[in-house]
C-alpha cells in the first residue's frame, strides 16, 4: 500500500470517528476548544514555566537525563540526545528521516478510536519519538514535557516509543499547564517492546483545575519485554480519563502499571489499566491507589487470560479521607483458557482510628500518626522517581492531611 494510501484510509477511519462518543468518562464537546495558533518565533520557556516543569519532574540541567524534549502546545519546541544508541526527536522529524516508522504509525492504538485520537489523526498530531537501538541502554533517564500555554486550546499529542530487541529505556514524562484556564490535553502513545527489551514509563500529571485530559496508550510486548508504567497525578484536574492497555503477545511478556491518585474536591478522575495476556506464561500486575478530599475517583483493572500459563493481579485500594468524596474500584477478570491464574482484590475506607492510636501510643502526635498512615498508603514502588517529586508526594500528603482533620 503506498502512503498516500495509507495516509487517505487513516485520514477516512479519523473522519467517521471524530464525533464517536467516548466509552468511558465525562464526554467532551470539542467544538468548545480550538487548536493553539503558531507564533512567528517559538515561545520563550520562562523561570515560571521551568519551576511548573520542575514540580513534574522535568529539570533544566540535562547533564543527569539521556535525552529532552519538550513541546508547548502543539509545536515541538526542544529535543536532544546526550547517549549514543539513544534517538530523542519529534514525530514529524521521525516520519521524514525514517520511512518505515510509517509500519508503526497508528497501529498500536487504532486512529478511529474514539474522537480523541480521531482528532489527533485529522490534525497531524505532533509529539516525540524515542527510541533505543538493539541492546543500547539508557544511563539516566530520557525527561519529556508536554506544556499547555493557549487558554481554550486543544493540544494533541502523538508519541511513539521503541525499544528494539535487548534495550531498556527509563523515560518520565511531565505534563502541565502554564494557566488555570480551561484547555484540553489528548495524549496518543504508541510503545513498541521488541524481544527481550524493558521500558520504564513514569507520566506525572499537575494540570489546572479546568483542565480537561484524555491520554490514549497503548503498548505492544514482545517475548521476554517487559513495560512498566507508573501514572501519577496529585492535584485538582477537571476531567481525566485514561486506559492505558498492553498487549503481552510474546511469551513470557510482563507489564506492570502503578497508579498514585489524590483527588481533591472539584476533581473527576477515571483511571484504569488494562492487559491482555495472550502470549505462553505472559504476566501482569495492576495497582492502584486512590485517595479523596472531595473529588471523585473511578479506578478500573481489568487483565484478560488468553494464554497457557499466564498469571495476573490486580489490586485497588481506595482512602476516603472527607465527606462527599467518591471512589468506585472496578476490578475485572477474564480467563479464556485452562490454566491461567488471575487474582484481583480490592478495598476502600478510611484511616482506622486504631492505627492512629496506635501511632500515638509510640510517641507521634495525632497529625503525625495520620500524615504516616496517608504516606504509607500512597507509597508505591517506582522506580527512577526524581527526587523533587518524592519531595512533592510528601508536600501532598501533608496537605491533604490538614484538609481532612
Amino acid at each position: 500500500m503506498s502512503q498516500e494510501l495509507k495516509t487517505k484510509d487513516i485520514y477516512q477511519r479519523a473522519l467517521l470517528a471524530i464525533h464517536k462518543p467516548a466509552a468511558y468518562g465525562d464526554d467532551v464537546d470539542l467544538e468548545n476548544f480550538q487548536a493553539p495558533l503558531e507564533a512567528e518565533h517559538p515561545p520563550e520557556i520562562t523561570a515560571e514555566d521551568q519551576q511548573r516543569m520542575l514540580e513534574v519532574g522535568i529539570t533544566r540541567e540535562t547533564s543527569q537525563r539521556s535525552g529532552t524534549f519538550i513541546q508547548v502546545d502543539n509545536r515541538p519546541l526542544i529535543s536532544l540526545t546526550r547517549q549514543e544508541g539513544i534517538e530523542v526527536m519529534s514525530t514529524s522529524q521521525a516520519l521524514a528521516a525514517y520511512p518505515w516508522l510509517e509500519e508503526y504509525y497508528w497501529k498500536a492504538t487504532a486512529v478511529d478510536s474514539d474522537k480523541f485520537t480521531a482528532h489527533a489523526g485529522l490534525n497531524n498530531a505532533d509529539g516525540y519519538f524515542i527510541r533505543a537501538l538493539p541492546h543500547q541502554k539508557t544511563v539516566f533517564p530520557i525527561q519529556a514535557c508536554l506544556y499547555l500555554v493557549r487558554e481554550k486550546s486543544i493540544q494533541d499529542v502523538h508519541n511513539i516509543i521503541i525499544a528494539e530487541e535487548g534495550s531498556e529505556l527509563n523515560i518520565i514524562t511531565g505534563c502541565t499547564t502554564s494557566h488555570q484556564k480551561p484547555g484540553l490535553h489528548i495524549g496518543v502513545s504508541e510503545f513498541f517492546i521488541k524481544k527481550g527489551a524493558r521500558v520504564t514509563f513514569t507520566m506525572i500529571h499537575h494540570w489546572a483545575e479546568e483542565t480537561i485530559v484524555r491520554p490514549r496508550t497503548n503498548v505492544i510486548i514482545e517475548d521476554d519485554g517487559v513495560y512498566i508504567n507508573n501514572y501519577i497525578n496529585l492535584v485538582a484536574t477537571r476531567s481525566l480519563q485514561t486506559y492505558p492497555t498492553a498487549d503481552c503477545r510474546g511469551k513470557r511478556a510482563t507489564a506492570r502499571f502503578n497508579s498514585i491518585l489524590v483527588a481533591p474536591a472539584g476533581s473527576k478522575m477515571d483511571v484504569g489499566s488494562r492487559v491482555f495476556l495472550n502470549g505462553q506464561g505472559s504476566n501482569a500486575e495492576v495497582i492502584s491507589r486512590a485517595l479523596t478530599t472531595g473529588g471523585e475517583v473511578i479506578a478500573r483493572g481489568y487483565i484478560g487470560g488468553h494464554a497457557e500459563d499466564a498469571r495476573g493481579h490486580l489490586e485497588c485500594r481506595g482512602l476516603i479521607l472527607n465527606d462527599g468524596g467518591i471512589i468506585y474500584a472496578i476490578p475485572e477478570l477474564k480467563g479464556t483458557l485452562a490454566g491461567v491464574d488471575l487474582s484481583h482484590e480490592a478495598a476502600i475506607g478510611k484511616i482506622a482510628e486504631e492505627e492512629v492510636e496506635y501511632l500515638m501510643a509510640r510517641g507521634l502526635g495525632r497529625d503525625e500518626a495520620t500524615s504516616a498512615i496517608i504516606h504509607g498508603f500512597l507509597k508505591v514502588d517506582i522506580e527512577g522517581l526524581p527526587e523533587n517529586l518524592n519531595k512533592q508526594i510528601d508536600r501532598v500528603v501533608k496537605t491533604s492531611q490538614k484538609e481532612h482533620l
